[in-house]
């Protein structure tokens, strides 16, 4: 984990580790490997001085990703998204955005105009927008995805709020629902819950199934981070995991995954 650009840099330093889990999710079953773009943005990348590697970061990750599939035999079979978030700096040694580093919406449309079009350049076959939580940096970052014509896909991202219902996750002061009627959907593939706790998932995709007839997906996180390297603890059994992926799939979700803190053994168990 870089200081201030989170496991961007990870695709340079520990190219050999990123090829092999790419591979390990690969034989356990994943039919859609991300590449290590979540944090290659330049809204992450400029504030740590990082800006001059956004074209090398984004290539090489969808590189890297690319090279498994084809190492792994699973060409036409597993698909490489290209990952994008709204991701902005963090606080040091803290998981809550610095507010003085949250970009202008005109801003984030046109870095992630830029981005989209470098993943598409790249070779990714659809774009994954993951943490998506307020509405005026994701709308112009979703907007950007759509305009490429790749399939979209769209992880909102939420936490439990003081009354014990989901809200979004950067704005807790807006509930999930009210986030899911602010955040555009026009021309997305797939839309669902992600980096959210196991137990949240079921009421949040309750919500977005009210306003979204399409495709579902959930993939929630799990544990707890101990800074200041983000190591999970307390993680949902594999078991535990595959029970509650079976309740979401009976409930219409289509697409199941997972996000911080699980690994390839819940996907393992969930990809039969």
């Amino acid at each position: 984990m870089h200081q201030r650009a989170w496991c961007s840099m990870a695709t340079l330093t520990s190219a050999d580790l990123l090829l092999e889990l790419h591979e390990d999710y690969i034989r356990a079953g994943a039919r859609v490997i991300t590449a290590n773009t979540f944090s290659t943005n330049r809204i992450m990348l400029e504030p740590a001085g990082l800006g001059s590697r956004f074209e090398e970061l984004n290539r090489k990750a969808v590189a890297i990703a690319r090279e498994a599939r084809e190492r792994s035999g699973a060409a036409g079979r597993v698909a490489v998204a290209g990952s994008m978030s709204h991701q902005t700096p963090l606080i040091a040694g803290s998981d809550e955005r610095d507010v003085r580093a949250i970009p202008r919406p005109e801003r984030v449309e046109a870095d992630f105009c830029e981005m989209a079009a470098l993943l598409v350049d790249s070779g990714v076959d659809l774009i994954l927008m993951e943490m998506m939580s307020d509405s005026e940096l994701a709308n112009a970052a979703i907007g950007a995805a759509v305009a490429t014509g790749l399939p979209v896909w769209v992880g909102f991202c939420v936490r439990e709020g003081s009354a014990g219902a989901p809200v979004a996750y950067v704005r807790p002061e807006v509930d999930a629902g009210e986030m899911f009627d602010a955040i555009s959907l026009d021309g997305v593939t797939v839309a669902g819950v992600m980096h959210s706790k196991v137990h949240t998932i079921a009421p949040a995709i309750d919500l977005l199934a009210r306003r979204w007839n399409g495709p579902l997906m959930a993939y929630p996180d799990s544990g707890f981070a101990k800074m200041p390297h983000w190591q999970f603890d307390d993680i949902i059994s594999v078991e535990e995991f595959a029970a509650s992926s079976r309740e979401w799939f009976a409930a219409g979700v289509q697409v199941i995954g997972g996000c911080c803190g699980l690994g390839v053994e819940h996907i393992k168990a969930v990809s039969g």
